[in-house]
Parts: structure tokens; sequence; C-alpha cells
């Protein structure tokens, strides 16, 4: 008996980045505010990681809202209308609940219903896992158009005693619609995990404990030396591997778009990538903190506000950190 033949669906063959989309925390939280449970100064953050300032949100305002402000911008600046996005991507660690997601929300408060939609929870690599998934997605034909929000209201799961990393956490969203193209604008993206080193990103506890009275609320902590050791050397391989898998070198890069963690480990990376001078690096942290799955998308915001004719030129970005897990790639700045 014959099989009957079964239809696969496909797309283009290339995608690129449209637009890029912002929001950032409503209030300015400079390091003179959180010095004091910690005992440290301004200048000890300042030296530290290269921040003078944090974005965060009002208590009433949720990931949720910084997440719709940016794909309102994102979805505006596209030029493209919100029913032809066929999947919202969220990328959060910060829903303030498991379920339903923030993508199924964002989606309908954008007009993109009935988009497909769902959350990814890979952390300060979510935006790129992000780009992965919608490159794929429309070079599969499932859909035309995909939405990629990174989306943290961090500021919820700091304990301000906290010397390891609460005064690096800020509060933002970075959106970035990706579509069909007519040239390659994402590469091959280099993503991974390494579970070994599972606890050096997490929580004090857990939310089960809380509940139980076995811990306090969970807030966040890192073991920072184990994280930059690895930021650096490991993460720098990472980098290398995309910039060959996507067929260029260096030389050719417009610009440099890290996970914003600290601008000590920007600096490192600059250093062991061997960035010529002229390519431009996201420095976003300085003035907004670490935003985890939100940093890459805003510090490129940021950039191309700063340095407009940087559109059309490659940028490398690289995404790490809770789990350990990792993503890069290299796109064609919208």
């Amino acid at each position: 008996m014959s099989r009957p033949t079964l239809q696969q669906s496909h797309g283009p063959e290339f995608t690129r980045i449209y637009a890029m989309g912002a929001a950032r925390g409503d209030l300015v939280v400079p390091n003179d505010h959180l010095i004091g449970p910690i005992d440290s100064s301004d200048e000890w953050i300042r030296k530290r990681t290269g921040i003078i300032e944090r974005r965060r949100a009002s208590a009433d305002v949720t990931a949720v809202d910084l997440a719709t402000a940016a794909a309102r911008e994102a979805i505006e600046k596209a030029g493209i209308r919100p029913d032809q996005i066929g999947a919202v991507i969220v990328s959060t660690i910060s829903n303030p609940v498991v379920t339903p997601s923030i993508s199924t929300l964002v989606a309908e408060r954008v007009g993109a219903t009935p988009a497909a939609a769902y959350d990814i929870e890979a952390a300060c690599a979510g935006y790129t896992y992000g780009i992965a998934q919608a490159d794929s997605l429309i070079r599969a034909g499932l859909a035309e158009y995909v939405l990629v929000i990174g989306a943290e209201k961090l500021s919820d799961f700091v304990d301000p005693a906290d010397r390891s990393i609460s005064f690096l956490l800020g509060d933002g969203a970075g959106a970035a619609v990706v579509g069909p193209s007519d040239f390659a604008g994402i590469s091959k993206t280099i993503w991974g995990s390494d579970g070994s080193k599972w606890d050096a990103v997490g929580m004090t506890g857990t939310y089960v404990g809380f509940r139980r009275g076995d811990n306090e609320w969970p807030t966040m902590r890192q073991e920072g030396q184990t994280v930059f050791r690895w930021a650096v050397w490991e993460m720098a391989k990472v980098a290398k591997r995309a910039l060959d898998e996507a067929g260029i070198t260096a030389d050719d890069l417009t610009a440099f778009i890290p996970h914003q963690a600290n601008m000590r480990i920007i600096d490192e990376f600059a250093k062991v990538l061997k960035l010529p001078e002229t390519v431009l690096i996201g420095r976003d942290i300085e003035t907004t903190g670490n935003t985890s799955a939100a940093s890459i998308p805003l510090a490129t915001h940021r950039l191309l506000q700063e340095h407009p004719e940087a559109s059309g030129g490659l940028a490398l970005q690289i995404g790490f950190g809770a789990g350990l897990v990792f993503g890069s790639q290299v796109v064609v700045l919208p």
C-alpha cells in the first residue's frame, strides 16, 4: 500500500531584523541610593561594574507593560501590520506568574492575535535564543514575521543587602521584528549550556520553600568570580565560533553587542576578540544596568540611536548567564 505524500512547509531562504523597540524602567536609580545596605560606595560600584545608574520600574509597572511598549515601537518602525506577525516570543525570567505566559498577553495587547505565543527562559542568553528561533520559524514557513522580546523586571527579585548582584540589576524590555529578506541577515547561531555551573547564578531559595516558610522571598545571587572567568574565557571562544560560522572576521564588524553583564567583562571581551578600534561596542549597562534577557536589544536600540550610520552593518551579539546558557550570532543591523 502506497503512502500518501506528506507536505512539509518551507519559507524564504533568508531573514533579517527589520526594526528595534525599547522600554526602560521609569525610575533612575544612582549608585548612591544602593550603597547603604551593601556597605559600599559609588566609586566601588563604578570601578567594579562600570555602572553609574540603572533604570528600574515603579511598583505598578510589570514586565508585561515593558514588553508591550517595546513591541509597539518595533512594530511601528518595521512598517508592518500586527496581524502579519505569526509568532511572539518573549524571553524573560521575571514573569510575575507561573502561567499564563507574558507572550500571549503581549500578542493580545499589540493586536497580533492569534499568533503563536510562548515564553523562553534562557536568562541573559534569551534574546539570542529568540532570534535563532525566529530565523528558523520564518525559513520553515511557520510565520511571515516574528516578534522577539527580551523583558525583565529584575527589581522584584533583588535583595538590597546582597553584595554579589543587587547593584547590577535593572528593569527594561527590548524588542525586534524579524522577517523575510532577499539577503542573509542572521547567521547561524552558536548556542548551548554548561550545567556544571548551574548554581553560579541563581536564587536564594524556592517559591515552594517560601510558601512553606523554609526560606525568605527568593532573590537573585551569583558567584561573581566564577561568572567573570567563564564569561571572558569560554564565551570569547563561542563568539569566535559565531564569527567563523558567519564567514567573517572581527575586521568586518560594525558593532559588538554583548550581554550587558559588567563593563569589565565587556572590555575584556574586546581585548580577547582583538576588535578593531572602529568597531562600535554596546555599553548600555552604564546607565541602564544589567537587564538580563533585555540587555542586548536595549543596547542595540541605544547604539542605533547614537550611531544611525551603523544601520546595515554587521553586529556580533552574544548572550550568556544563568544556567549557564549561551548564544551568539551575527546580524545585519536594521
